[in-house]
């Protein structure tokens, strides 16, 4: 309500009236090069993937420790000539898994687990490159949106933490009578890999929308469903990790019956080894079991929040968990088939692509309930 008005007034000395309001506002507030950040983040986010495949047929073709320094700089470059591959491989002679299991390999074999590694630590470095100059570039044109820095400069640091956890996993088979490296170091490493993955994934999805966009979704948040879809995301990374143990000491290669072990229920000496802690992470029938029992439970949870999943009235959202559940039987089966068939490379490999798919998944279902899309009235 205006207040009184004099009657010696000026017409021209009038209040002004307040300025209209200006869409576009948040949006403006978090100005920023979303299209090109998120162009960047996507090729990280290919390269994180790759990187965690390439790692897995590291693992696979016993490749680890060849090489047996850490080097970031000077180590991008591989032997150069006969002379430098002698003194390579006269190192690997010196550590446990030669003398233990690969004593008489010839130095073209060598030369093959070489390259194997070599490409792995490549890759790394390439993608700490990738991020870096993206970094640099975008904060130096002051192209962040507002609220991002932190964000895209933890993504570099966790990057950094994983190249040292490396290093800290692969000398843990160099010394002593160790032919692998710890496995709950291998699952460290591989965890960390995931968590990058999420991280970028998670970035990806949030800037493909624009501010205002979602903050006006978050309003039809489904809180409930959300909840079980982080659930789904924690175990679903438990299994990971104990897939990690799987691999780390070859577990998947032994108790090739299904759905028993050894014609058991339970695998045979589950508890031989001294401490009792031990059989957690060094007992290949334990261990392989744990990953089964956790498969199990992580699909029947699965279905349970697919189940909930189906009550949303958001379409996208309900077929983004009906995905979700797809690649949930898909991976259980080349799990099985993987086990049944002794971990052939190329079904451990596709099994440990099913993960990355997985985890993808999860993490666009869980993004898909917090920030739905808009629909029509009809959906």
């Amino acid at each position: 309500m205006s207040g009184k008005r004099s009657i010696f007034e000026e017409v021209g000395n009038a209040p002004a009236q307040k300025p209209a309001a200006q869409p576009g506002l948040i949006d403006k507030g978090h100005k920023g090069a979303r299209g090109a950040i998120r162009v960047w983040l996507v090729v990280l986010f290919v390269m994180v993937a790759a990187m965690i495949l390439v790692g897995g047929l590291t693992r696979l073709t016993d490749s680890g420790l060849s090489i047996t320094e850490w080097r970031p700089v000077t180590g991008a470059l591989p032997p150069m000539n006969e002379a430098a591959w002698a003194a390579e491989f006269e190192k690997y002679q010196q550590i446990p898994e030669y003398q233990l299991q690969n004593k008489g390999m010839s130095l073209s074999e060598f030369k093959t687990i070489y390259w194997w590694e070599w490409g792995h630590r490549q890759l790394g470095r390439a993608i700490g490159l990738v991020w870096a100059l993206g970094f640099v570039f975008f904060a130096a044109t002051r192209k962040i949106p507002t609220g991002w820095s932190g964000r895209l400069l933890g993504i570099g640091i966790l990057g950094g933490a994983q190249g040292a956890i490396g290093w800290w996993m692969v000398s843990s088979g160099l010394t002593g009578s160790r032919l692998d490296v710890a496995s709950y170091r291998l699952a460290t490493h591989l965890g960390l890999a995931f968590v990058i993955l999420g991280f970028i994934g998670w970035y990806v999805l949030m800037l493909s929308r624009s501010e205002k966009d979602l903050m006006q979704a978050r309003r039809g948040r489904e809180a409930k469903l959300f909840s079980m879809g982080t659930g789904l995301m924690h175990f679903a990374f438990l299994q990971i990790l104990l897939g990690a143990l799987v691999a780390g000491i070859d577990a998947g290669r032994g108790y090739t019956d299904w759905p028993l072990m050894a014609g058991g229920f339970f695998p045979p000496d589950m508890f031989e080894l001294t401490p009792v802690w031990r059989n957690f992470f060094e007992d290949d029938g334990l261990v392989q079991f744990m990953h089964r029992i956790a498969g199990y439970l992580l699909l029947v949870f699965g279905i349970i929040v697919w189940r909930r999943g189906r009550k949303s009235g958001n379409i996208r959202t309900r077929a983004a968990f009906d995905a979700v559940l797809g690649m949930l039987v898909l991976q259980a089966v080349l799990g099985i088939a993987t086990v049944m068939h002794s971990s052939p490379l190329h079904l451990a490999i596709l099994h440990q692509l099913g993960a990355i798919l997985l985890w993808v998944l999860i993490l666009r279902a869980r993004f898909s309930a917090q920030y739905p899309t808009a629909q029509s009235v009809r959906g």
